[in-house]
């Protein structure tokens, strides 16, 4: 029966009690960590954009911030907020002075929403504002006030200092990858040439923006060419290319990195392929000019409009209330300044041309291909008994999106498990039916030759690029052993060497089951390491039954659903900016075999568990 509509049936809810109950308008969705745009960074990100705020108004040239397990802690020495206001700016929605564009020009936050949300979502939340030798100090739980000080004297340098721990009863049992942190502040770094921001120790500083940045993630032995700089006011761009397959961009609106793109990187792509064929006077084509590029753009504009408050892509059309649109600002800009550096530097504007034509080249030659492939996927995704779909994808506008996942599993006996207790609406499963090829060294021909590389490549819809990716969540689940791990290999290769920005976007995973089950009569505890198995078997005494899993497919359907749940364990492939792929790849996966087997002779451990130890 349907309630009854009535008065009491309306509900106002403060601000605090709507952000904990439609966390996902703030933060985008929860977590538990296991993803960069999991809510807990985001929390992080919110307190670090206001000041990095100040930083580029001129005040404060350092940013000190610390992580101790879930206690967050972030000092700047910027202007401090106005002690009458401390209260306000923490506890009172669109309140904040990023209104007057006069105060705060050009910077990310906007609405005077983020510190709202990230007292409303932690179980303690302290703010201090250090402000001509005064101080004053707020403290909250849960976005309830508990402690308010007066105003005191303070030695401090100006600047806010704000700590805070999100909350598990909102979270669940969440935990923080340092390496999701790192690579957005020295993002923080790139954009904000001289600021220097110090992270459990380490300090990230740039002198050289956005070269800096190509520099680390592409590694000058990976570039065909000297990396293109090219800075005007409220703009810089950085180009080069490889000779990896795909596209790779990093956007930045603000310092604020729009990890899904928007207005301004449509607009840069676009300018760059017209630039270069009217540069060479021939009409490439876009893919021959963009292939294998890596590239980053940041821009300033006032009043940015995001399409949401997590501010991954931006939608802004104008720069300002009066200025040129977003295109019209990159396309005056890049058509002059790239088509003059190419004039000025015909070293490498040869190597551009042959690098477009070598891309040229080789796209004729795997074209009849490609539409046997294309012709073949087409007839296949009728009837794919590899792929069992779901209802949602990221691609997508609907509810849910976010938590769209394709396993890709091996053998018919683990994809059924999966297929009969996953989520129909989020979860999709991809079959393989064995170990798939080696790629390394291969060109992308094989993709299209392979019938099940091709099948997998239109399953993520990545052919043209990961801008319609279908899955946000795209995880290897294999069997815990050594057949198992080789086709984890097998597949990161695949991506690696092909779709790098799969990974670099933080799309792949690797899923993480029991290795046993330990039970008694009353209760079952599934455990993933031989620590937890110990810890399972002092915790249930006597009298338990322990079984070993030896793969997926050993694991019911009724058991599996637990796996792939809320309390799925899962873990990112995450690439190093230390690592360079082409090295890591050659020696792994190269035709190096002695050379690797006694590194791995060199390196084999043996492990034993606390039981076997004992028995030995």
């Amino acid at each position: 029966m349907v309630a009854s509509y009535t008065d009491d049936t309306i509900k106002t809810l403060d601000w605090r009690e709507h952000i904990r109950k439609r966390p996902g308008m703030y933060i985008g969705k929860l977590g538990d960590g296991s993803s960069k745009d999991d809510g807990i960074y985001i929390l992080l990100k919110e307190v670090i954009d206001n000041s990095i705020d100040e930083y580029m108004m001129g005040f404060g040239k350092s940013i000190d911030i610390t992580l101790k397990e879930s206690f967050v802690e972030v000092r700047d020495y910027g202007r401090g907020i106005p002690l009458g206001k401390v209260l306000d700016v923490a506890s009172k929605m669109n309140t904040g002075a990023k209104y007057d564009s006069k105060v705060f020009k050009k910077t990310v936050g906007l609405n005077g929403v983020g510190i709202k949300a990230v007292n409303a979502l932690s179980i303690n939340f302290i703010i201090r504002s250090i402000r001509e030798g005064k101080m004053k100090a707020v403290e909250f739980s849960q976005g309830n006030l508990t402690s308010e000080k007066r105003i005191v004297k303070s030695d401090e340098p100006n600047g806010t200092y704000i700590s805070f721990i999100p909350d598990k009863e909102l979270f669940g049992n969440y935990s923080f990858i340092v390496e999701y942190i790192e690579s957005l502040l020295r993002n923080y770094s790139f954009l904000n040439a001289g600021l220097s921001i110090n992270f459990n120790g380490t300090r990230f500083f740039s002198k050289n923006g956005l070269l800096d940045l190509l520099n680390q993630n592409l590694g000058t032995s990976q570039s065909l060419y000297p990396i293109i700089h090219l800075k005007g006011e409220d703009i810089e761009v950085a180009l080069t290319h490889g000779r990896q397959y795909g596209e790779d961009y990093y956007s930045f609106v603000n310092g604020q990195h729009t990890v899904q793109g928007g207005t301004h990187l449509t607009a840069f792509k676009e300018v760059i392929v017209r630039t270069v064929r009217d540069f060479f006077k021939k009409d490439f084509d876009a893919s021959d000019i963009r292939t294998g590029i890596t590239a980053a753009i940041s821009i300033k504009v006032e009043d940015p409009v995001f399409e949401s408050q997590t501010k991954t892509k931006l939608g802004s059309k104008e720069v300002g209330p009066e200025g040129p649109s977003v295109r019209n600002f990159i396309n005056d800009f890049l058509k002059i300044s790239l088509d003059n550096f190419l004039h000025k530097n015909p070293a490498t504007a040869e190597i551009l041309l042959n690098k477009i034509l070598e891309s040229e080249k080789e796209r004729k030659a795997i074209s009849g291909i490609k539409k046997l492939a294309r012709e073949r996927a087409k007839k296949a995704s009728l009837h794919n008994k590899k792929l069992r779909d779901c209802r949602i994808h990221y691609n997508s506008n609907k509810d849910g999106r976010e938590q769209s996942t394709i396993f890709i599993t091996e053998g018919d006996s683990a994809s059924g498990s999966i297929t009969k207790s996953r989520d129909v609406n989020t979860q999709a499963v991809f079959s393989l039916k064995g170990k798939p090829l080696n790629t390394y060294g291969l060109t992308k021909k094989i993709v299209y030759e392979n019938e099940e590389f091709n099948l997998l490549q239109s399953a993520l819809n990545i052919e043209e690029g990961i801008e319609n990716l279908r899955y946000n969540h795209v995880i290897i689940a294999t069997d815990a052993d050594v057949d198992g791990m080789h086709i984890r290999l097998l597949l990161i290769t695949f991506f690696l060497q092909f779709f790098p920005e799969l990974i670099k976007s933080g799309h792949l995973y690797i899923l993480q089951t029991p290795l046993f089950r330990v039970r008694n009569k009353k209760k079952t505890i599934y455990c993933y390491s031989s620590t937890e198995k110990l810890n399972a078997l002092k915790s249930l005494g006597t009298k338990t039954e322990t079984t070993r899993f030896k793969g997926l497919g050993e694991i019911s359907p009724s058991e599996f659903k637990y796996f792939i749940g809320k309390n799925m364990r899962l873990e990112p492939v995450i690439q190093s900016r230390d690592e360079s792929i082409s090295e890591l790849l050659e020696f792994y996966m190269g035709k190096n075999t002695l050379t690797r087997q006694n590194f791995i002779i060199d390196n084999l451990r043996v492990e034993l568990d606390e039981l076997e130890e004992e028995e030995v």
